[in-house]
């Protein structure tokens, strides 16, 4: 191999991994992670249904999967997957606007989990909440 061609390789080869190593982590960016479906179907909490002050939300796992658990300014008890539908962030609640709030990108969602604001594409996906004395109950819907 002469001089020229081992220049040729090295900087074919060069410009090669420099496209990669930019191409890669823009690509990961750019594409959400599949997220794997939960198998659990009820998910008993350990939090007592008043410990859950109005106007509050609570992270919990629901499977493999976060899950909110939100009281109402009202007082009602809703669950939703925490799992934001733009690109996979776990959404908080926001007492301030007593919205469902996603960090990442500004996405709002209402108490009924639809998305109003920002970029998410669809709802969250909505959890049944049944209180059965001193423990909560979250299932998914049939």
């Amino acid at each position: 191999m002469d001089r020229r061609n081992f220049l040729n390789w090295f900087l074919g080869t060069a410009a090669g991994a420099f496209l990669v190593s930019v191409l890669y982590p823009v690509s990961r960016y750019l594409i959400p992670p599949k997220v794997e479906e939960s198998t659990a179907r009820n998910v008993a909490l350990s939090i007592k249904p008043a410990e859950v002050k109005p106007n509050s939300g609570q992270v919990f796992r629901f499977g493999s999967q976060p899950a909110i658990l939100v009281r109402s300014p009202a007082g009602e008890l809703k669950a939703f997957s925490a799992v934001c539908t733009h690109l996979s962030c776990i959404v908080q609640y926001r007492p301030d606007v007593s919205h469902i709030w996603c960090a990442c990108h500004n996405g709002h969602y209402d108490l009924n989990g639809k998305n109003i604001a920002g970029p998410p594409p669809k709802p969250l996906d909505e959890y049944v909440v049944n209180v059965k004395g001193d423990q909560i109950v979250v299932s998914k819907k049939a």
